[in-house]
């Protein structure tokens, strides 16, 4: 296991390289050209641009989250093989620069949904939260003006103000998109751009929907164990895996993440770990990392990511705003810190336990 943080690169994130640096363990990170739009190719001196200001710093790019996949690939449009192009040109690129690893979405619009962005908890800090009853209430083309004035100035990954500008005609697109048309047109895009990875040993891994259901009436394919190991056999290769974050499939209690992890041995690339608390049905809120201060076994999780041989990249996910301090929410340095070093910890009482 290689534990990372995520950073949005310079101009864009609160957190610093230097910052990244000295948190116990870290050494890499997984970042991305946050200025591209989904669809565009990404340059190999933009992406050699991006490496040399990592590892100027002392630190790795262990992965990119994300390249983010244009709406017409997901909707399967008589446009998509053009976009599958430029797909293709930046998975090129990223090889050349010895990046092999890319984690991405296949979420029709809302890459994650919250309806607050800033509960506050009875210890004063505030977190990502979600409540079915509240996004009921919501029209789709209101929801980002509803988040956004919990953004604390910055701009969210996946709700980019350009995008959500034309959301009724996203809406509109998608309306012939149902989980049936969303898989085949995940498999569409894998077979394309498969080549391009076993060249390059490229991994995609695959990102949960967040929450693990539909949202809007739009379809979801990536909620659970069934529809995992589906996505697996769309293409039966060992560079089409999984992202496994214990947040989103764990937004469903029915989900078993430790079975889930068991069931995708060798096919997880890349773990996104964090904790949630359970209000109710349809309702939960991000919690920290430790597992009595929400309702997911951390230890259980990390326990069966060790089993499988998981050595892959591992970050900390979503922390709390603590401490006063204003960043993206659910990206400060403080919270994912402490989440960091609690995973360390967790880690290697498993790998002594493990080895007497």
């Amino acid at each position: 296991m290689n534990m990372t943080m995520r950073w949005f690169g310079t101009g864009y994130d609160s957190v610093t390289l230097k910052q990244i640096r000295q948190v116990p363990g870290v050494k890499g990170v997984i970042t991305t050209l946050y200025n591209k739009q989904p669809g565009e190719a990404w340059s190999r001196e933009e992406i050699h641009k991006l490496k040399n200001e990592v590892e100027d710093s002392g630190l790795t790019i262990e992965g990119i989250e994300s390249v983010n996949i244009h709406d017409s690939i997901k909707i399967g449009s008589s446009d998509r093989d053009k976009y599958i192009k430029n797909y293709n040109e930046t998975l090129e690129h990223l090889g050349q620069e010895d990046i092999h690893l890319v984690c991405y979405n296949f979420m029709p619009i809302f890459d994650w949904t919250r309806s607050d962005l800033a509960k506050v908890r009875p210890d004063g800090s505030t977190v990502l939260a979600y409540d079915d009853k509240v996004i009921s209430k919501i029209k789709p083309n209101e929801i980002f003006a509803t988040i956004d004035k919990k953004s604390n100035g910055f701009i969210l990954p996946g709700w980019e103000p350009e995008r959500m500008s034309h959301i009724k005609e996203l809406f509109s697109l998608y309306k012939n998109v149902d989980e049936k048309k969303l898989f085949a047109n995940l498999k569409y895009f894998l077979e394309a751009i498969m080549p391009t990875c076993e060249k390059y040993n490229i991994k995609m891994a695959i990102h949960p929907d967040d929450p693990a259901w539909p949202v809007f009436g739009l379809p979801r394919i990536v909620t659970g164990k069934e529809n995992i190991l589906k996505i697996f056999k769309l293409v039966d290769s060992p560079l089409n895996g999984l992202t496994f974050c214990s947040g989103s499939l764990g937004s469903n209690p029915e989900n078993d993440l430790p079975d889930i992890i068991r069931s995708s041995k060798g096919r997880i690339h890349f773990a996104h770990v964090r904790n949630l608390k359970y209000n109710g049905a349809g309702d939960f809120q991000e919690a920290a990392h430790l597992s009595s201060d929400g309702s997911l076994d951390m230890f259980a999780i990390l326990k069966a990511l060790y089993d499988i041989g998981f050595d892959g990249p591992m970050r900390p996910d979503h922390g709390r705003a603590i401490w006063g301090e204003k960043s993206m929410p659910g990206y400060g340095l403080y919270d994912r810190a402490l989440g960091a070093t609690y995973l360390n910890g967790l880690w290697e009482s498993i790998e002594k336990m493990s080895t007497k």
